[in-house]
C-alpha cells in the first residue's frame, strides 16, 4: 500500500497532507480532524480503510505538520472551508467522501453546505453542528461530576482563572467522562500534545470543552441538515459530549441519514472502540461505492 505526502499552498500558509493508497479505486475519504487547532495525530489508525479506498489526511493550518503562521484573523471557518476547497482543486478530488470528528463536523457541514457537488456521503463522527446546543449539553454534563470539580470549574470561570493550574485539573476529571475513558490514559494521546495549537482552539472554541467563548458559539446549521441530500452517517459514544440524544436529533433532520451508538466509548469511539468503529465506518463506505 502506498503513502505519498506533501504540501500545499492554501490561503495563510502551507499545509502538510498524507494519502494512504489501495489498489482498490474505490472512492477516497478525506479525514477532517477535530479540535479546532488538533492535527490528524490521533486519527492516524483510520489508514486502514485504505485496505478499501485512498485514505486522505491533511493537518488543518496552524498545527500539526502544517505551517504555524501567527495572524489571528485566519482563525475563522470560513476560510478553513476555503482551505479544504483548495485541497480538493490541488489533489484533482472530482468525488470524495468527507468524515469529520468533533469540530471536523462542523468543517464538513459548512463544505459541503458550500461545495456540494463533490461530497458522495458524509459521516459525521461525535458532531458538533450547534454551539448552542454542545454548551447546553455540557450544562448537564457537568451536573454529573462530583460536587467539589463542579465548584472549581465554575469558581475559575467566574474569575478568569481558566488557564489555572486548578482549572486544567477539574477539566481533565471532565475529559476522563466524556471525551476518553481509557485508562491509563494512552501514552500515545500524550505524544500528540505537541502537535496541537491551543492558541487556534480557544480563539475559535473557548478555554475548554465545555466553556464556549470563541468564535464558534453561535454556530449552528441544524436548520439547513435538511440540504444534506447525500447519504449520511452519524456517529457517537454513549457517554459522548457529543450526547447521543443531539445526534440522533442531528439525524432526524437530515432526510438520507442513519445512526450509530459505540456502546462502550465517550468522544474517542475510534480509539477506544477502534474495531468496531472502523467496521462501522468501512460497511457505510462500501454502501455508497
Amino acid at each position: 500500500m502506498s503513502i505519498r505526502d506533501g504540501f500545499i499552498e492554501v490561503t495563510g500558509g502551507k499545509i502538510w497532507y498524507q494519502i494512504h493508497g489501495s489498489s482498490k479505486q474505490n472512492t477516497p475519504v478525506v479525514i477532517l480532524h477535530g479540535g479546532p487547532g488538533s492535527s490528524h495525530y490521533s486519527l492516524q489508525g483510520l489508514r486502514i480503510l485504505a485496505e478499501q479506498r485512498p485514505v486522505i489526511f491533511y493537518d488543518q493550518l496552524g498545527c500539526g505538520k502544517s505551517e504555524r503562521p501567527d495572524d489571528a484573523s485566519l482563525w475563522r471557518l470560513e476560510r478553513f472551508v476555503e482551505e479544504l476547497e483548495q485541497i480538493r482543486n490541488a489533489l484533482s478530488l472530482d468525488e470524495f467522501h468527507l468524515l469529520g470528528h468533533s469540530w471536523g463536523t462542523t468543517l464538513a457541514a459548512a463544505y459541503y453546505l458550500s461545495h456540494p457537488d463533490s461530497v458522495k456521503s458524509i459521516i459525521f463522527s461525535s458532531p458538533c453542528l450547534s454551539a448552542p446546543l454542545w454548551a447546553k449539553n455540557q450544562v448537564e454534563n457537568r451536573k454529573k461530576l462530583p460536587l467539589d470539580v463542579q465548584q472549581t470549574l465554575s469558581t475559575c470561570e467566574e474569575n478568569r482563572m481558566t488557564d489555572s493550574e486548578e482549572y486544567k485539573a477539574a477539566t481533565r476529571v471532565f475529559n476522563s467522562h466524556f471525551v476518553c475513558r481509557m485508562q491509563p490514559y494512552p501514552e500515545f494521546l500524550k505524544t500528540g500534545v505537541k502537535y496541537k495549537n491551543p492558541k487556534i482552539y480557544e480563539i475559535m472554541w473557548g478555554p475548554s470543552e465545555f466553556y464556549v467563548t470563541g468564535n464558534l458559539k453561535d454556530f449552528d446549521c441544524t436548520a439547513q441538515l435538511k440540504d444534506i441530500l447525500i447519504p449520511t452517517l452519524y456517529t457517537c459514544g454513549r457517554y459522548d459530549e457529543a450526547t447521543p440524544a443531539s445526534t440522533e436529533y442531528f439525524s432526524s433532520l437530515t432526510p438520507n441519514a442513519k445512526f450509530h451508538v459505540f456502546e462502550k466509548s465517550a468522544h474517542m469511539a475510534y480509539l477506544e472502540e477502534q474495531e468496531e468503529y472502523v467496521s462501522v465506518i468501512d460497511s457505510f463506505l462500501k454502501e455508497q461505492d
